[in-house]
């Protein structure tokens, strides 16, 4: 088992949910409910699982091969594109199952999910199968694996400074080089 490997795993299963909706009839209210239910749960769920497991990890080992910076700056993007995600999920709720802004919005939350997949694929993901060792991939993994089975009902829906997230991260990783966002790295931005 690898975490690179369960990451995409999750990211085949949001295109499946979302290629689901777009073959639904319009009409058909009552299964676009249930499917897009399914699908903005499993869009925060997975975020979570990553920014509990996944980006600290990012972040050590990038640390620990002298790519502190690239690490960072890929966390930041992460969470931002996770909040614009969640944006973006929120005001699919803001409309009629069905309606023609409803199929907008859920177009609108594809784009942005696909956009911070695609680029999560190709930096993140890559950089951490080439920095992380085969034992930590598997026992992160095995957290993450736990992480979406504990929560599979939900978990709250939070926007989180991605500055922030970083530095506690960090610090929770005890990291005090220099240049590091816990002695200010972004603050002086």
């Amino acid at each position: 088992m690898d975490i690179t490997e369960l990451i995409l795993d999750d990211h085949h299963e949001q295109r499946r949910l979302f290629a689901i909706l777009e073959q639904i009839s319009r009409q058909d209210i009552e299964t676009l409910s249930v499917v897009w239910g399914r699908l903005g749960v499993f869009l925060e769920l997975h975020a979570a699982a990553e920014e509990a497991i996944f980006y600290p990890a990012l972040l050590r080992v990038g640390v620990a091969a002298r790519r502190q910076a690239g690490a960072e700056a890929e966390t930041l993007d992460a969470i931002r594109d996770h909040n614009e995600i969640r944006d973006a999920v929120g005001e699919v709720a803001r409309h009629a199952v069905g309606s023609p802004d409803w199929h907008a919005a859920v177009a609108a939350a594809n784009l942005a999910n696909s956009d911070h997949m695609a680029e999560e694929e190709r930096e993140g993901l890559t950089d951490f199968r080439r920095l992380g060792g085969l034992q930590e991939r598997h026992d992160l993994a095995v957290a993450f694996a736990a992480f979406q089975a504990r929560n599979f009902t939900g978990v709250p829906v939070v926007d989180k400074d991605p500055e922030a997230y970083v530095r506690q991260a960090e610090e929770g990783l005890r990291l005090f080089s220099p240049g590091s966002l816990n002695i200010g790295g972004l603050k002086e931005r």
